[in-house]
């Protein structure tokens, strides 16, 4: 990517890390909106920190009526995800996450497969 700072013409390049999803927040939206207008739940629960679900969000609580939970897996919230904008809001603590895990190894039709030794 090209460094900010750089004056040169060209401007100078660095190699970066760069991690972000693309289109999983607009795919959960639309379902978190297709499913609530189908009224196919009552209550909604999505494991996120993302604010730009701030309006989907608001149109099922809002509009649609139903409720709406998030489970923040960040040690602090987005501000914008908390309640009245939802229903209710729960930090994913550590211990949970850990005891929530598959075992390191499992087996299916295929054969048996390891967990990534850096899960």
């Amino acid at each position: 990517m090209p460094d900010a700072t750089s004056t040169s013409n060209p401007p100078k390049m660095l190699r970066v890390l760069k991690t972000e999803e693309k289109g999983s927040d607009v795919n959960l939206a639309t379902y978190l909106l297709l499913d609530g207008f189908q009224n196919a739940y009552d209550t909604a629960v999505l494991v996120t920190n993302d604010s730009d679900l701030l309006e989907p969000l608001r149109v099922v609580r809002n509009v649609l009526g139903l409720q709406v939970g998030i489970l923040c897996p960040n040690a602090k919230a987005s501000w914008v995800l908390r309640p009245p904008t939802v229903n209710f809001l729960k930090r994913i603590r550590i211990g949970v996450l850990a005891n929530s895990q598959f075992p390191s190894q499992l087996t299916d039709g295929a054969g048996t497969f390891q967990k990534p030794k850096n899960w």
